[in-house]
C-alpha cells in the first residue's frame, strides 16, 4: 500500500527512464511521448546539455535562497525580458505561484490606485491552478467543487468574447485587470483570436488596467513563438510562465511591465526557493537549446505536420468535431467524452491526454522530429478511428 496522497487516477504505469521524445518502463516497454509531461519536458527526456549543465550546478550549490543575489537568478531575469520586452521578473516554482503572483500584484495595483475592492476579469473554462486564489480564478466548476467559500474579486466572461469585456467595462468600476490564457490549454486547446487580444489590449490602455495573459502552457517556444500573445504583436503588464521553462526542474515566472514594473517593492511578496541555482540554470539551459537548435521553428513544421494530417485523416469522418491549435500544442475535439483513449494510447505504446472530457490533448516536447510526428499520426489516428466505430 502506497503512502502517496490519493489526489491523482494515475495509470498503471512507472518510467525508469527517457531518450528523446520516448520513455522508457520498468518492465522496458518504449513509448512515444506526446505529452511531455503535460507540456514541461520541453527538451524532450536526457538531454545532454541539460543533464550536464544540472550536475555541473548541483556540485557547485543548490540554494542560497533570496536574501543573497544570485546569479544565474539575475542572468535569466535579463533573458526572458530580452525574448518578452518585459521589465521586471519575480522568479517562483509552479505555474499556480506565478498565477498568485500575478492576481496580488493586480490587487495591489488596484488599492494603490485607490479602489477598494479590486476585481480582476477572468474567463470561462480557463485554468489559473489549484491554489486557492487560482482556483477561484478558474473557470472550471467541477475542480471548484468543495472548496467554497472561493476568494472573491473575479468576474467571470465568455472567452474570446469581446462584447462581454466591453460591458464589464461600461458597469463595474472596481476592475483593475483583464487575465487570460492566449491559448486555453485544460480548458480544450481553445486560441484566442489575435484581433481579441489586439483589443483587449487597448481597452486595458483605456481604462488603465492590466492586461495580465497567464502563458503557463502555451509559451517557451511552443505554438512557435516564445509566447503565445507575440502572434498577437502586443506586450502585456502581466505575463505568468512556469511548465515548459525548466525541461522538468521546478519554476515558475510572473513578469511585469509598464504601468506593473514597479508595483512591487521588498516584502510585497516572496518565495524561499523561488530563482534558486538549480532551477535557474535549468531554465537558462532550455532557452539557450531552444534559440541555438531554432526549436521554435521546429514546434511549427512539427505542430502543422500533425494537424494537416489528421486534419486530412477526419475528414468529414463524423464524431470529430474540430482540430485546433497552434505549434506543438494540439486539441482533437471528439463528440463524445473519449477518456478511455488515454489507457487504449498507452497499451499502444503512446502517451497523450484527453481533457475537457471530449478533446485530445497532444503537447509533445519542443524536439520532436519529422520521424517522431510521423509515428504519433500513424498512433493515434487508428486508436480515434476505432473508438469512434465502437
Amino acid at each position: 500500500m502506497s503512502h502517496v496522497m490519493n489526489t491523482y487516477g494515475r495509470l498503471p504505469v512507472a518510467f525508469s527512464h527517457g531518450e528523446g521524445s520516448y520513455l522508457f518502463d520498468t518492465d522496458g516497454k518504449r513509448y512515444l511521448d506526446a505529452l511531455a509531461g503535460i507540456a514541461v519536458s520541453t527538451l524532450g527526456h536526457n538531454h545532454p546539455d541539460l543533464v550536464q549543465a544540472i550536475a555541473a550546478q548541483a556540485a557547485r550549490v543548490l540554494h542560497t535562497s533570496n536574501l543573497y543575489r544570485i546569479p544565474a537568478q539575475e542572468a535569466l531575469a535579463d533573458r526572458l525580458a530580452a525574448l518578452s520586452g518585459m521589465e521586471s521578473v519575480f522568479l517562483c516554482n509552479s505555474g499556480c505561484e506565478a498565477n498568485e503572483a500575478a492576481i496580488k500584484l493586480a490587487r495591489y495595483y488596484g488599492h494603490k490606485r485607490g479602489v477598494e475592492k479590486p476585481a480582476i476579469v477572468v474567463m470561462e473554462h480557463a485554468f489559473h491552478g489549484r491554489t486557492l486564489a487560482t482556483l477561484s480564478a478558474t473557470g472550471n466548476r467541477k475542480v471548484q467543487a468543495g472548496f467554497e467559500p472561493l476568494v472573491s474579486g473575479f468576474v467571470r466572461v465568455p472567452f474570446d468574447d469581446l462584447h462581454a469585456v466591453e460591458q464589464v467595462a461600461l458597469s463595474n468600476h472596481d476592475v483593475v485587470a483583464v487575465m487570460l490564457e492566449p491559448i486555453q490549454g485544460e480548458g480544450g486547446i481553445h486560441v484566442a483570436h489575435l484581433d481579441y487580444l489586439k483589443a483587449l489590449r487597448r481597452i486595458c490602455d483605456q481604462h488603465e488596467w492590466l492586461l495580465i495573459v497567464d502563458e503557463v502552457q502555451c509559451g517557451i517556444g511552443r505554438t512557435g513563438k516564445w509566447f503565445g500573445h507575440q502572434w498577437a504583436e502586443l506586450r502585456p503588464d502581466v505575463m505568468t510562465l512556469a511548465k515548459g521553462l525548466g525541461s522538468g526542474v521546478p519554476i515558475g515566472a510572473c513578469l511585469a511591465a509598464g504601468r506593473a514594473q514597479d508595483v512591487f517593492g521588498p516584502g510585497n511578496h516572496g518565495s524561499t526557493f523561488g530563482g534558486n541555482p538549480l532551477a535557474c540554470t535549468a531554465a537558462l539551459t532550455t532557452l539557450e537549446v531552444l534559440a541555438r537548435d531554432e526549436l521554435l521553428a521546429n514546434a511549427s513544421l512539427r505542430g502543422q505536420q500533425i494537424r494537416d494530417a489528421i486534419a486530412q485523416a477526419f475528414d468529414r469522418v463524423e464524431g470529430v468535431v474540430a482540430i485546433r491549435g497552434e505549434g506543438l500544442m494540439i486539441g482533437i475535439e471528439l463528440d463524445r467524452p473519449c477518456g478511455a483513449l488515454v489507457g487504449q494510447a498507452l497499451e499502444a505504446g503512446l502517451l497523450i491526454n484527453v481533457t475537457a472530457e471530449r478533446v485530445v490533448r497532444l503537447l509533445p516536447p519542443l524536439t520532436f522530429t519529422e520521424a517522431d510526428a510521423a509515428a504519433l499520426i500513424d498512433g493515434i489516428v487508428p486508436l480515434i478511428r476505432n473508438f469512434l466505430a465502437a
